[in-house]
């Protein structure tokens, strides 16, 4: 007899979500066998929005864990594998090719999360554990990891999230930082949650602290960690924010050699020599503004990189030749 196909459970933890929660369960729907939302104390539509769509819905009182909360889902769903969202995302492309990648056994799914930046025109892009067997668990109060031994390989599987739009990162931002800073002081030296906290006070536009938190992440996360990339050029750009130039030309000259493939960091050093000319206008025109054009003709050499993790889409591309463009309209002003 032939095998059955392997059941695939879609897990949702919510709280006043009806904002986007149709929209996720709408696009998952025709791809997975059951959708099982874990509700943590909703006072709008989300329950009946979520049961009108078809997903069986559960409760919880929040444990002020997102990892507990993601593994009591799990515990609920118990199928074959697990296709973890967040209400605020939804699959873009690749459902259909969802079935046929679970046939086989012994691996983690990541598929390519695309951020969608409040009023911007391109997205940042990260891979990201998603689907998951049987067993398998999370752990951290926030920015959650899934823990296990198996391989994570990258799946043909696009997802979209609006969740950096300014009024969720409002909802958001009192309760993760309070999270992260408590599972900090269990794990001082942890790097990715250095790393978090570093994206976490750059969101809320504290440049000193995060310049810190990222320096210490940088100091403890090994070259192969995923994130490390996206570490790099938050810091190359966080540093310039904070009126560091020269730190953040040394941060860069130092990591120059690892990146030589990477237009997102190429794209922040163009953006970092344009700052040296501004405050250096001496020597902006002999020295920093080619050094910033060459930088950004680099990333156009390069191209597009999404497989590099937190890349932005047009950093190898219309980013780069739109500061091109002006770099150079403003350069042949002002030797006409």
């Amino acid at each position: 007899m032939p095998r059955p196909s392997p059941q695939i459970a879609a897990t949702l933890i919510v709280r006043d979500e009806a904002r986007c929660i149709a929209r996720c369960l709408a696009s998952v729907a025709p791809w997975v066998d059951r959708m099982v939302v874990l509700d943590t104390g909703s006072t709008d539509d989300t329950v009946a929005l979520a049961r009108g769509l078809g997903a069986e819905v559960y409760h919880l009182p929040w444990p002020d864990s997102f990892a507990a909360a993601r593994n009591h889902v799990l515990e609920l769903a118990d199928a074959d594998w697990h296709l973890v969202l967040d209400a605020d995302e939804w699959i873009i492309a690749g459902g259909e090719r969802l079935r046929a990648w679970c046939e086989t056994p012994g691996r983690l799914g990541c598929p390519c999360l695309h951020h969608e930046a409040e009023g911007a025109t391109t997205t940042l892009r990260s891979w990201v554990t998603r689907l998951i067997p049987r067993g398998v668990r999370y752990e951290g109060r926030v920015h959650e990891q899934v823990v296990s031994p198996l391989p994570r390989l990258r799946i043909p599987l696009a997802i979209g999230h609006d969740g950096y739009h300014a009024a969720q990162i409002t909802r958001k931002k009192d309760r993760n930082h309070a999270l992260l800073l408590r599972d900090l002081a269990e794990k001082p030296d942890e790097p990715y949650l250095l790393y978090q906290l570093g994206k976490d006070a750059q969101m809320r536009d504290d440049h000193a602290t995060g310049c810190d938190y990222y320096a210490r992440a940088l100091a403890l996360t090994d070259r192969g960690a995923n994130w490390r990339h996206e570490l790099v050029v938050n810091a190359v750009q966080l540093l310039a924010r904070a009126r560091r130039l020269d730190d953040a030309l040394a941060l860069a000259d130092a990591e120059l050699p690892h990146w030589p493939d990477s237009p997102d960091f190429f794209f922040v050093l163009g953006d970092l020599l344009l700052d040296h000319a501004l405050a250096d206008p001496a020597r902006a025109i002999a020295h920093w503004l080619p050094l910033a054009e060459s930088a950004w003709e680099r990333c156009l050499a390069i191209g597009e990189r999404p497989d590099l993790e937190g890349s932005v889409a047009g950093r190898g591309s219309h980013l780069a030749q739109h500061n091109l463009d002006v770099i150079r309209s403003q350069l042949a002003m002002l030797n006409a």
